[in-house]
């Protein structure tokens, strides 16, 4: 039996009937994609990660048609506040130590590979509760334009849930004042 190679040639010799490459990520599942490969380059990142102990650090790591990507880092105690991200949607993902991420009444704990999604609209504060530092990516698409602050509800409500490894599924960040997580 032939195979498709022998039947039909190596497909990759006619470029041109290949379908093109996207420019820049379109989808939200595109954005999250961006967010493991950008995490996964370790070299990349690591020697940028500053850290103040004043408020959280960020560092502007890339900019592409319609998106940003943010570094930040979050040393013990140091939270966003309750905030929404205005017309721009989003995807985080942990890069080192653990986070807490508070919406809709739960608290997630987030360990180096989780990720999160949203949407405008979505409201929720992302803190260290941890006693180490830790590092985390944030991509905005549209480019964050605001970041409006919230009143939180009550955290005595906050129900808890460990999440080691949320994915975005299938179908389907940060700084002082003008961004966050």
């Amino acid at each position: 039996m032939l195979s498709d190679i022998q039947v039909g040639g190596d497909p990759l010799a006619f470029p041109h009937l290949l379908p093109p490459a996207p420019a820049h990520p379109a989808t939200v599942a595109d954005f999250a994609g961006l967010a493991r490969a950008l995490a996964a380059d370790r070299a990349a990142w690591a020697p940028l990660v500053g850290y103040d102990p004043v408020t959280r650090w960020y560092h502007r790591l890339r900019t592409g048609p319609g998106y940003e990507v943010w570094l930040l880092s979050w040393l013990p105690g140091q939270g966003s506040g309750a905030h929404g991200h205005g017309p721009s949607s989003g995807v985080f993902t942990v890069l080192a130590g653990e986070l807490t991420e508070r919406a809709n009444h739960t608290a997630r704990t987030l360990a180096p590979g989780a990720q999160r999604f949203f949407a405008p609209g979505y409201v929720h504060e992302v803190v260290n509760d941890a006693l180490t530092p830790a590092v985390s990516l944030h991509v905005y698409f549209p480019a964050l334009t605001e970041m409006p602050m919230h009143e939180m509800a009550s955290r005595r409500g906050c129900s808890r849930s460990a999440d080691r490894n949320e994915q975005v599924p299938p179908s389907a960040s940060a700084g002082r004042g003008a961004t966050g997580a």
